[in-house]
């Protein structure tokens, strides 16, 4: 079935925001450091910041996204996200900057809010549809962002006027989100905020992604890198205690456990492992001279990000395609192909770590599954959560992501200082290979969890054979 444009146009504009603001910013990085005269270890701090608000912020709006109405918090967050992205664009200092990224936590439940809204608008072939369209952007927007945001930066003299253009979006999308074109939730979830669960899960986040994000500029023994890493799991368990004990938890734990929905938020995990874990090793090997280290392939600077781009397009492309492939194959069968092809792109990396062509065929094969993999993924888990409970499922997913992202950046630079060439203080191949390899073993294993699991009756595991329903749109 066709996707209702009144509805979707809007949040495929928001999604493609979340996108464009995170990939810019992250491009930004030594502009902005230079631009606010820090150092590049206070620098970290920049993306260090908007993921801890995030870990508070996403699993909160999406559950009051399910208790007051998606379309309302929507509205909350394109607000926060506004007044962030202008504070970042004035900001004289880096603490006026970072509290603009903390302002800014609420960019990452925009996909959460907008999967949760098509689900209690449209059938379920058209949130397939819809979902699938929303990864896509996603991707489209975080690629956009990464290529566009250097060149436009160095036209125009420096980094202000694309956080400027950054604030203007913003500011048109929340214009965009007041007009009555979205249509609001119809059926919403009884009962009440979990608050307590809700700032436990948070501080739990929030110390485990500060004390790893921290890590390898504090020193891993260090008081505070150590106290994060500790009670962080002491946290997150008095978190699982009272979410038990609650009558209506924040996230419905024991759904959250069960056999047949756990290993897809395993296989979040592992996305955020293969995929955000693995971006600053491939700039890293396209940026490495052969002459100095042995490896690598000497790309220009301003050649980097187009070589990044093209296998993005592809991972959009996949996506896109994701609902007509989840229907023919169903979602658990597409999910296990989208990590075999990410394990297949991972050998051919290592393969063909001394030949560009066939080292670049394993990074497009590698995205065409991480297109399948981020949109399949929020199908799976909303369809296979409680209906009034699809917004906050999907934020838990996001957050996981994220984390498994963040903990293998930081594994990944911990391996690198490790494993150093003596001659010339550079990351041996042996670092990028064994990185290579754990993130293929990581695929393998997703694969088999997702295709093994028991799946749970009505859940996207089988191809769609039900009959329409009206979507329902207003």
């Amino acid at each position: 079935m066709s996707v209702p444009s009144a509805l979707i146009v809007p949040l495929l504009t928001f999604v493609l925001l979340d996108g464009f603001i995170q990939g810019s910013v992250v491009s930004l990085l030594p502009v902005i450091r230079d631009a606010l005269h820090t150092s590049t270890g206070q620098a970290m701090w920049i993306t260090a910041a908007q993921f801890l608000s995030a870990a508070v912020c996403v699993p909160a709006f999406g559950r009051l996204g399910d208790l007051h109405g998606h379309r309302l918090m929507l509205r909350v967050a394109l607000v926060t996200i506004t007044v962030g992205s202008v504070l970042c664009a004035v900001a004289p200092t880096l603490e006026v900057f970072l509290a603009g990224r903390v302002l800014l936590g609420p960019l990452d439940s925009l996909l959460p809010l907008s999967v949760g809204l098509v689900r209690d608008r449209l059938d379920t072939a058209g949130s397939r549809r819809a979902v699938s369209l929303l990864a896509a952007a996603l991707i489209l927007g975080a690629t956009t962002g990464t290529a566009s945001a250097g060149p436009l930066a160095s036209v125009t003299g420096g980094g202000r006027t694309v956080l400027w253009n950054l604030a203007a979006l913003a500011v048109l999308c929340l214009a965009l989100a007041l007009t009555p074109r979205i249509a609001a939730t119809g059926q919403r979830a009884n009962g009440r905020m979990d608050w307590r669960g809700a700032i436990l899960l948070g501080l739990g986040l929030t110390l485990l992604l500060g004390a790893v994000s921290q890590g390898t500029t504090r020193g891993w023994l260090s008081p505070l890198v150590l106290g994060g890493l500790l009670l962080a799991p002491m946290v997150l368990a008095l978190w699982v205690a009272v979410s038990l004990r609650s009558s209506e938890p924040l996230i419905d734990v024991r759904a959250m456990a069960s056999r047949s929905i756990a290993p897809a938020f395993g296989c979040g995990f592992a996305v955020g492992v293969v995929v955000l874990g693995s971006q600053s090793v491939t700039v890293a090997f396209l940026d490495a001279v052969p002459e100095e280290t042995g490896y690598g392939f000497g790309l220009p600077h301003w050649q980097i990000g187009l070589w990044i781009a093209v296998p993005a397009l592809v991972s959009f492309a996949t996506a896109g395609v994701s609902a007509a492939v989840g229907r023919r194959l169903g979602y658990r069968t597409m999910l296990a192909l989208a990590f075999l092809l990410l394990a297949a792109g991972f050998l051919l990396k290592i393969v063909g770590y001394a030949v560009l062509p066939l080292w670049y065929a394993g990074h497009m094969v590698s995205d065409a599954g991480v297109g399948l993999a981020i949109s399949g993924l929020p199908t799976i888990i909303s369809e296979g959560s409680p209906r009034d409970r699809g917004a906050a499922s999907t934020a838990v997913y996001y957050n996981l992501k994220t984390a498994g992202g963040s903990i293998t950046g930081a594994a990944a630079a911990a391996v690198f200082n490790g494993l150093l060439q003596e001659s010339t203080h550079q990351p041996s191949l042996t670092a990028y290979l064994l990185l290579w390899g754990a993130c293929g073993v990581v695929a393998l294993a997703s694969a088999a969890l997702i295709h093994l699991a028991p799946p749970k009756q009505g859940v996207a595991e089988q191809p769609l054979r039900e009959p329409m329903r009206s979507p329902g749109v207003g």
